[in-house]
């Protein structure tokens, strides 16, 4: 069954930086688009970045832009998330998401990234 895995979360301080890892499995990883969202406390999920199964194009929100960048690795069903340039408001718990051409969504069970000093 299809399965997504991240990690990589953590406590950083502000200023610091973090990569995150999604592991896909159970589907064919290179033929979906790729995101990850954040959900912080009182908030609703909403995206961060979306990377495209086919040219790997690329888009994020305009507060992390610049400072995040969204990869993936096809050969090793993995998707990334590097985050540098970290600020409080970066605080979340990160999911990735897997969207098929028929438009269903798979989630991961996420990953908590806490920026504080």
């Amino acid at each position: 069954q299809v399965q997504l895995v991240e990690s990589g979360g953590g406590l950083v301080q502000p200023g610091g930086s973090l990569t995150l890892s999604c592991a896909a499995s159970g589907f064919p990883f290179s033929s979906y688009q790729m995101s990850w969202y954040r959900q912080a406390p009182g908030k609703e999920r909403g995206l961060v970045a979306f990377i495209t199964s086919d040219d790997g194009h690329t888009y994020y929100i305009a507060p992390v832009k610049g400072r995040f960048t969204i990869s993936r690795d096809n050969a090793r069903n993995t998707l990334f998330l590097q985050m540098n340039s970290l600020r409080s408001d970066d605080t979340a718990v990160y999911y990735c998401k897997a969207r098929s051409s028929e438009g269903y969504d798979y989630w991961g069970q996420g990953t908590q990234v806490t920026v504080s000093s």
